[in-house]
């Protein structure tokens, strides 16, 4: 029996007032002081957003990371949401999905190993170890760590969906806010995310206005860059047959495997192309089970079409399906991913970097003239 949206939305508003209170409370015992922030002799750049899931923040961190890292020695901390270990954990070559979660293992693969990747639940602690592990490290980047308030930041950088803006959204559980919207004023920047490739003035100015940031916030727009058509197993494809999706063609077909929070933006690129697009989604951090995987087997085996028939996945999903031992040995030489890069749009390709360095810059001379006053 379906529920009356106006039913379910009276029944929700209540839970959603008590939710917002005890944010706002928690919010303003970190002002007040009460809850203590711990500040560190390394800067610090905290990325995140004020709704649940999808706003693109591993791309984004990613991002972040390869500009900077030609200037600092960067590493990144996250929580390690959905690993099956618990306390610090530093990444290596021999950890996998399981130990440090997807996008830990993403970020730290996407550089080859070559930053320093660590988890933990504490960002404190976190921290702490990571430093006494690598004392080189003199930049920290915090994946997902807007709401963890107890590391106090050097550039605060809040993340909004283009399709899903925060400034018409709602507090959970009525909507997809983490905490009240004036949360976005504690954000040094404000990333509009997901913005299509021809967005126009009109749409700058309206983002612009609805946020409504206070003088000393820097506003920015990005989107993706999709990448080629990557082997999710490469020993097992000759890769001088790599299709690229160029050339598929509407006998063509693509099972699209999606297990993140907003899969219509990876759907739509793909049905761009010529071939025939079947999408079959997951939760968000999907960890694929045996079952999953037969579901899988099936809907490739009866895609329709007389030419090719491929698999087509996430950046994300990716690293759990190459890391699952039940993968069907047959689909192997037929998945591939497509990675993803940031772009900022036009008006913000440049200032965002020597922004975000001049911030850091700053203070870090603001900390140096500290100590030597003291």
């Amino acid at each position: 029996m379906a529920v009356n949206p106006l039913v379910a939305n009276l029944a929700l508003r209540p839970i959603s007032w008590i939710y917002g209170a005890v944010a706002a409370t928690r919010n303003h015992l970190f002002k007040w002081g009460v809850l203590k922030q711990q500040t560190f002799n390394v800067p610090i750049i905290v990325v995140g957003n004020i709704a649940v899931g999808g706003t693109g923040k591993t791309p984004h961190t990613e991002f972040i990371v390869e500009i900077m890292r030609h200037k600092y020695k960067v590493a990144v901390v996250s929580r390690g949401y959905k690993r099956s270990t618990s306390g610090f954990v530093l990444a290596s070559r021999r950890s996998s999905p399981l130990d440090i979660g997807d996008e830990p293992y993403q970020i730290y693969h996407k550089f080859d190993g070559k930053v320093p990747v660590a988890v933990c639940e504490s960002r404190t602690k976190g921290i702490e170890k990571l430093l006494s592990l690598n004392p080189e490290i003199n930049l920290i980047v915090l994946d997902d760590a807007f709401q963890h308030r107890y590391v106090k930041p050097t550039v605060s950088i809040v993340l909004t969906e283009f399709g899903r803006p925060a400034f018409s959204d709602k507090l959970l559980p009525l909507g997809r806010l983490r905490e009240p919207f004036s949360a976005i004023y504690r954000a040094d920047m404000v990333i509009v995310t997901k913005c299509p490739p021809d967005i126009r003035p009109l749409q700058y100015r309206l983002y612009k206005e609805n946020l409504q940031l206070i003088a000393f916030q820097k506003l920015y727009f990005s989107s993706y860059l999709y990448g080629e058509l990557t082997p999710v197993f490469p020993d097992d494809v000759n890769m001088s047959e790599l299709p690229r999706m160029k050339w598929l063609t509407e006998n063509d077909s693509i099972l699209a495997l999606a297990g993140i929070a907003h899969p219509r933006p990876f759907a739509k690129w793909l049905r761009r192309h010529k071939a025939k697009v079947k999408l079959r989604s997951f939760p968000d951090h999907h960890n694929f089970q045996r079952r999953d995987l037969d579901t899988i087997y099936d809907l490739y085996r009866d895609l329709p079409g007389s030419g090719k028939k491929i698999i087509v996945t996430t950046e994300k999903d990716a690293v759990r399906l190459a890391n699952n031992p039940y993968y069907p040995p047959e689909l192997k030489r037929v998945t591939f991913y497509i990675p993803i890069r940031v772009r900022m749009d036009q008006w913000h390709s440049q200032s965002f970097a020597s922004d975000l360095d001049k911030m850091i810059t700053q203070a870090i001379n603001s900390q140096q003239l500290s100590q030597q006053s003291t």
